[in-house]
């Protein structure tokens, strides 16, 4: 059986492939340019469980290619989303990639008689945002308002909603994972975004640390959720993969305790809003993040632990994992003696 998994360079994709050749699955991958692309740690994981790997060049901005890469097979995992390294001035710069690329990739899916399901990923930014009542528990019945929002969540409310309205029009089974905050372990020596903020802390390159929560989900649980809603016949709608409420001050104390010792110098300190709102008038990052000081994250993945039987490791587990996995690769440099 082969599965197409789209954007197979990017982080959680990396893990998406490595937990479908663990299990017994042929993968193919859909990159930019097969010439440039980086996966010879996928093609290494591929000779290790005797799986078949291979990449396609299929493009989210481009119609060539999909018809090709989803041919003879039986599911795609529709993981890849423009993710920018900055917030873009125009937010249509990424909304319409993000919810453009998605109808490309389901059309091809729904013209080809081998593909059985689509598993999609979005994100809890499609569940918890613009809601006045911020003590409420949400669940996949609720959805971001997206007026207002910033160009990241907007693109994902917009794309997972473009997606639902074509399968729905076109007979198309899907299912849609809504994973939290992604961290975990690194693949490859890449850097990110989901993980960027932690790295920093890491590293010790920011002074202080803003109160601001996630609900956080390790990039393995994120791929094993992607398997579960595939392989279950009876999976259907969406599933909120992701845990409780964790502060990013919670964080930095995980990275303190375990990595003090050994001579890194992790940011611990909070930092008060009144310095944030200053740094915020030249920094749009900043300036943007000031809506989410001091709001938890209250989200409940029940259904996906009722219905698909997923678990989730400790955050502790995947913080630290990821920690080592940025000295492994050299993201955060090692402490001088």
């Amino acid at each position: 059986m082969i599965v197409l998994v789209t954007g197979v360079t990017g982080f959680v994709a990396g893990h998406c492939v490595r937990e479908l050749l663990t299990h017994g699955y042929d993968v193919r991958g859909t990159v930019r340019d097969p010439a440039t692309a980086d996966v010879a740690h996928l093609r290494a994981i591929a000779a290790e469980t005797g799986r078949v790997f291979d990449v396609v060049r299929a493009d989210l901005t481009d119609d060539a290619g999909w018809a090709e890469a989803v041919d003879g097979c039986a599911c795609v995992w529709h993981v890849a989303s423009p993710n920018p390294t900055e917030v873009p001035r125009d937010p249509e710069t990424l909304v319409r990639p993000a919810v453009d690329g998605t109808l490309r990739v389901l059309r091809a899916a729904a013209a080809a008689p081998s593909v059985k399901r689509v598993v999609y990923t979005s994100s809890v930014a499609t569940i918890r945002l613009g809601h006045a009542d911020l003590t409420k528990v949400r669940t996949e019945a609720d959805w971001s308002v997206p007026d207002g929002l910033d160009p990241y969540p907007r693109s994902k409310v917009l794309a997972e909603r473009a997606a639902w309205e074509f399968a729905e029009a076109n007979g198309l089974d899907l299912v849609v994972v809504n994973p939290g905050l992604v961290l975990g372990p690194l693949l490859n020596a890449a850097k990110p975004m989901s993980l960027e903020i932690l790295r920093r802390i890491f590293a010790g390159e920011v002074p202080a640390v803003p109160r601001m929560s996630f609900a956080v989900t390790d990039a393995r649980d994120v791929a094993v959720g992607h398997r579960l809603a595939m392989e279950n016949p009876d999976a259907a709608g969406r599933y909120i993969l992701a845990g409780p409420s964790v502060w990013l001050g919670e964080m930095a104390r995980v990275l303190d305790e375990e990595f003090a010792p050994l001579g890194y110098r992790v940011a611990r300190r909070p930092a008060p809003r009144w310095l944030l709102w200053v740094v915020g008038r030249w920094d749009r990052d900043v300036r943007m993040a000031l809506r989410y000081l001091d709001q938890p994250t209250l989200l409940s993945s029940d259904r996906a632990i009722r219905e698909l039987g997923w678990t989730q490791r400790p955050v502790r587990e995947s913080i630290v994992d990821a920690a080592e996995s940025f000295v492994r690769f050299g993201t955060v440099d090692r402490p001088r003696p």
